[in-house]
């Protein structure tokens, strides 16, 4: 059964929102009122779908008593037997306790594993997939720090993604990712197995409270510099930022030395956030195994063989024989896979 209690507080807390809204909120409370009304209304509007087929039910139930209708009250519960499960499942999911940072813009680093030159080629793949797929969801993609081969490969490669429901979208991509191909460095033909690292921060919104004293950093200001440490430009622009209590080290090298510490401090303030939703994540799951989301990074989580043109996700064992697409930006069906995986587990645990 359905928390009739929990509906009915979310419906009151709905229609308490629109009446501030329509009242003409303070404007230091808008923007806050305004994102919790908006996360609220498609919650608000399956219940009310939800409840209109119940009630539908009921009045076509209490039609069989009479021969005159009795036939179209079978044909309307049959249909609404058919609907009110679907229903019902829709209004569990939207109930889930929702992740704080989904909405938020993503930090996407990405950085080579094992495999040399190869490895550095296929991190610079994944980067150009990420990119097509920002491209492709009208999310605003800003390159924040990339670093290449003298081959075109990728050293590290860091990017702010923003838009709809980025990190919700993006959280499962974290994790080691696998490339099986005969790489371009290869004269033999021979198979070679390499891979790349990714992770996918959520950005620390500016409410959110991450401590950073001045006397816990160390900023550094160096020469920007290209593919293979070639210095392109002769000012000091580059900014390094080092957090001294954790050891996090984090650079930038646009063209604005003002705009790379900018972009440096929001970096470091998302891994200091990442790592405190780590711990309480840890602590929250220290008696279960771990799930699709918040896994140990440094497991291998897919699989790209292009010989076979085929892509596996080991933790929901989905195999995609479209690895062309793929990498060209069409991870879709991926995420969509691995959400509803998500959901299925937390509804579970839920019960």
């Amino acid at each position: 059964m359905l928390p009739q209690d929990r509906l009915a507080q979310i419906t009151q807390r709905f229609e308490y929102l629109e009446a501030q809204l329509n009242a003409g909120a303070a404007p230091d409370q808008i923007a806050k009122i305004s994102r919790e009304y908006a996360e609220l209304k498609p919650v608000v509007e399956g219940i009310a779908h939800w409840r209109d087929a119940t009630d539908a039910l009921a009045e076509a139930k209490a039609m069989l008593s009479d021969p005159e209708m009795r036939e179209l009250a079978e044909d309307e519960l049959r249909r609404l037997n058919a609907e009110l499960p679907d229903l019902e499942q829709q209004l569990r999911v939207a109930l889930l306790p929702k992740d704080a940072a989904d909405a938020r813009p993503a930090i996407l680093e990405i950085r080579p594993g094992t495999g040399g030159d190869e490895a550095a080629l296929f991190a610079g793949n994944l980067l150009s997939m990420y990119r097509r797929h920002s491209e492709q969801q009208g999310w605003d993609f800003q390159m924040l720090e990339l670093t290449q081969t003298e081959l075109g490969g990728v050293k590290e490669a860091m990017a702010r993604i923003a838009g709809d429901g980025v990190f919700a979208r993006l959280k499962y991509e974290s994790g080691v990712h696998r490339v099986q191909r005969v790489p371009e460095t290869e004269s033999g033909g021979r198979i070679h197995t390499s891979a790349a690292t990714v992770a996918v921060l959520p950005e620390a919104a500016e409410d959110v409270e991450i401590d950073i004293p001045a006397g816990d950093i160390r900023i550094d200001t160096m020469r920007a510099s290209g593919a293979g440490g070639q210095h392109v430009n002769t000012t000091d622009s580059a900014v390094r930022i080092t957090h001294l209590p954790t050891g996090i080290v984090v650079t930038s090298s646009e063209k604005s030395q003002h705009q790379n510490r900018a972009n440096a401090m929001a970096v470091l303030r998302a891994r200091l956030y990442d790592m405190q939703r780590q711990k309480a994540d840890d602590e929250r799951a220290a008696d279960r195994k771990s799930q699709v989301g918040s896994g140990d990074r440094s497991e291998r989580i897919r699989t790209y063989n292009f010989p076979q043109g085929r892509m596996t996700d080991h933790r929901i064992n989905l195999t995609l024989y479209s690895l062309d697409k793929i990498m060209t930006g069409d991870i879709s069906e991926i995420i969509d896979a691995l959400t509803a995986h998500d959901q299925a587990a937390r509804l579970a645990d839920a019960e």
